[in-house]
């Protein structure tokens, strides 16, 4: 499974590493690095269905999920039915 928040669709991406000192000075390349989400594994109950699911979602998605809510979240991700 590819490390994606299956709310928010949002998976790693390749960042270059540039310090400041070598920005000011001369062309010097630092290399490329990975950089990951923050993902969460999350048991999330779901007052609606009275159910639990377990989620790996991103920081970011549980911030989403408190805003709008467990039920219309997951919904609109398309994790469950109507």
């Amino acid at each position: 499974m590819p490390k994606t928040c299956v709310i928010t669709k949002k998976g790693s991406f390749v960042g270059g590493g540039y310090s400041n000192r070598t920005r000011a000075t001369q062309f010097n390349p630092t290399g490329k690095k990975r950089k990951f989400l923050n993902l969460q594994k999350k048991k999330v109950f779901i007052p609606e269905l009275n159910k639990s699911i377990n989620i790996e979602v991103s920081a970011r998605g549980l911030r989403t999920m408190k805003k709008n809510g467990v039920y219309a979240t997951l919904l609109k991700a398309g994790l469950i039915k109507a």
